[in-house]
């Protein structure tokens, strides 16, 4: 264990979440000392469960779980006490659209606020918070031929509820930042996710990974014209693990995500995986009234059906030469999704 780390203790907030996990996971495989934030007591034995299975008991060792919720003040000055460093995962991400935008607003952007005090007055060297691709590349007209980087900022006005409150809460972040006075003052980098999919620690999973689930559970009659910049959430982790100590990354965001493909790529993979194993993905392609038909009843796909047949292209390039970022291909985020999900019994034949 490198002994520099071993007296340096991370704060993961969402420490149960999909990514929080894999944070976790790699500081603690790094050598960190890790304090995991959890909404409740009951959700910090997953945790903990998660890491003995994926790295071994004597990790726990290192593992803190404490009690701290976005919408309150409460525990979160003690929750980054004596910390180094925040990894702010947190952020609620629906499976369907809410009747009132406030429901994510709210959360997302006064939790970081939240958050970003606390650390601040706790004296924390570098705050590392999970964005999202839904800050950047939102609300744009339609324009195939576009590629999207971390200058582009998401046209809150013409935003779904979701990626408007990612948006304002990342836009709050810098804006946070930027009023900090003092000879060191906290510094912020910031990661922007594409769709979330790779390996499952533990029973959740990602949003995005609801699009594996569908398809292995059989529950959609075929693919949508629906595409997506898709990324590992090994790789997502690994950039936050990075942005937090290189000096490059202070004052930085990073679009994180490999090319777009479209849904029925990911169905094929799956099919052509599990498929001799007897599972039926299927693979054949709907026609957008059909999906339209679908998502009035699937508040899933309602969520995405205004994306029908549109391309957004982003450029990962900043992340991959300033932080060396080399992310895992489509196949194998996919197949490791689907591989897990059946150990996890999240899907079964």
């Amino acid at each position: 264990m490198p002994e520099d780390h071993a007296h340096t203790t991370v704060l993961v907030t969402g420490a149960s979440g999909f990514i929080g996990l894999h944070c976790v996971h790699q500081l603690l495989e790094q050598g960190y000392r890790v304090r995991g934030t959890v909404r409740s007591a009951a959700r910090a034995d997953e945790v903990r469960d998660a890491m003995t299975a994926s790295i071994g008991a004597d990790c726990t060792d290192r593992l803190e779980l404490v009690e701290a919720d976005l919408a309150t003040d409460d525990g979160w000055d003690s929750a980054v006490a004596g910390c180094t460093y925040v990894h702010h995962v947190a952020s609620p991400f629906p499976n369907k659209i809410p009747e009132d935008e406030d429901e994510l607003i709210k959360p997302a952007k006064e939790g970081t606020l939240r958050v970003l005090k606390a650390a601040a007055q706790a004296g924390v060297r570098r705050v590392v918070l999970t964005s999202s691709l839904a800050a950047v590349s939102s609300g744009h007209p339609p324009d195939d031929s576009r590629v999207f980087t971390e200058d582009d900022w998401s046209i809150v006005e013409r935003c779904p509820p979701y990626p408007k409150s990612k948006t304002l809460a990342e836009r709050a972040a810098w804006d946070f930042v930027a009023r900090l006075e003092g000879d060191a003052p906290m510094e912020l980098s910031v990661i922007n996710p594409g769709a979330v999919l790779g390996p499952v620690l533990s029973g959740h999973y990602s949003t995005s990974g609801e699009i594996v689930r569908k398809l292995m559970a059989k529950e959609l009659p075929g693919t949508a014209k629906i595409g997506f910049s898709w990324v590992d959430v090994r790789d997502v982790a690994s950039a936050h693990v990075t942005a937090m100590t290189a000096p490059e990354a202070a004052g930085q965001r990073f679009c994180c995500a490999i090319e777009f493909s479209w849904i029925d790529e990911v169905a094929q993979i799956l099919a052509n995986r599990f498929g001799p194993e007897g599972w039926k993905v299927p693979t054949h392609k709907l026609p957008n009234f059909m999906v339209r038909i679908v998502a009035m009843f699937d508040p899933t796909v309602k969520t995405v059906v205004s994306d029908l047949g549109r391309m957004r292209h982003v450029s990962s390039d900043r992340l991959r030469r300033e932080l060396s970022w080399q992310p895992h291909s489509l196949e194998e985020m996919v197949i490791s999704m689907g591989e897990t999900m059946i150990q996890q019994g999240i899907v079964s034949r």
